[in-house]
């Protein structure tokens, strides 16, 4: 395991691993024991082209925690593919710090880095994909309905709205998981064709449905996740968009038609009466907090294993 772009690129036992590397150091952490310092004297460097709250504090936390540091870096300072090429500054942050994470715009930069990078490059999130969210949806899961054996094999997870990077990596996670995977988006949003195609010849045997029908979606779900309609960089978009989603907001009325075990994710920032209203993010149903406070643990899990050798 060289760089963490995709969940697409790793295995379902790498995924595993990681994942039970993350609970078992968070076990730690509940229990008032401090985790090995697998981390010491390596340095994490990190690059924001986009705002950040649950990425910059849960990989600065992860890397205190482990025992390493970090040192954040914003566009205005690196000005990556600008000021710079994309692959100039990789080989100079990899003569210096012992790994790069990157939130950024396109997709591509990440992979450009990774070609051209000697050290791991992890990926903060892109216009693609954002695996670093599915690890701890998938955690926030297994809390849920696995805590003893981690295993989610055949769970039901539903997705309700926006056909985004979110959900490219949740399929992908489903799928390595073995889990059933069912998305639900207005005609013109949908998860692209390509990419349903790709995760599908991944992970034959997986259960992935499209649909646009939001009760009919949720209607076998463990877990409904819902995120924003209106993503950075699709504000011009928003009056439009709103529209398209006005039938697809979690409401109580939506949650009323799943199963009555079923959970609430979203990976936040939350737009509160747009796609998700009050009533439910805050409801007992929700585990959307738990969800991000998961994003510490698994990103611990990861660094622990593509920089501590766990």
């Amino acid at each position: 395991m060289n760089h963490f772009i995709t969940i697409a690129d790793h295995s379902k036992e790498t995924i595993q691993h990681i994942l039970d590397v993350g609970l078992k150091l968070r076990a730690e952490r509940e229990r008032g024991k401090r985790n090995q310092p697998v981390l010491d004297g390596q340095t994490l460097a990190m690059i924001f082209e986009k705002p950040s709250l649950r990425t910059r504090v849960s990989f600065e936390q992860a890397m205190f925690e482990l025992g390493g540091q970090s040192i954040v870096l914003d566009q205005s300072q690196v000005g990556l593919g600008k000021r710079e090429s994309v692959a100039d500054v990789t080989r100079v942050l990899c003569g210096m710090v012992q790994g790069i994470a990157a939130r950024v715009f396109e997709h591509e930069k990440l992979e450009q880095m990774a070609r051209h990078g000697d050290k791991p490059v992890i990926n903060m999130l892109s216009d693609y994909t954002h695996p670093c969210q599915a690890l701890a949806d998938v955690m926030t899961m297994i809390d849920a309905f696995a805590p003893d054996t981690h295993d989610l094999t055949g769970r039901t997870l539903a997705f309700v709205g926006d056909g985004n990077n979110v959900v490219r990596s949740l399929a992908a996670i489903c799928g390595r998981l073995g889990m059933n995977f069912v998305v639900a988006s207005p005609g013109g949003y949908e998860l692209e064709q390509a990419y349903v195609d790709r995760i599908m010849a991944d992970s034959p045997n997986m259960n992935f449905d499209m649909t646009r029908d939001a009760k009919q979606a949720v209607r076998d779900a463990d877990a409904i996740y819902t995120d924003t309609f209106v993503s950075m960089g699709q504000e011009a978009e928003k009056q439009t968009r709103l529209r398209a989603f006005e039938d697809y907001r979690l409401t109580e009325s939506l949650l009323a038609e799943a199963p009555d075990h079923a959970i609430v994710l979203h990976c936040l920032p939350a737009y509160r009466g747009v796609e998700i209203t009050d009533e439910v993010i805050d409801g007992p149903r929700s585990r959307v907090f738990p969800q991000a406070h998961n994003r510490l643990h698994a990103q611990k899990g990861l660094l622990a294993v593509l920089m501590g050798g766990q």
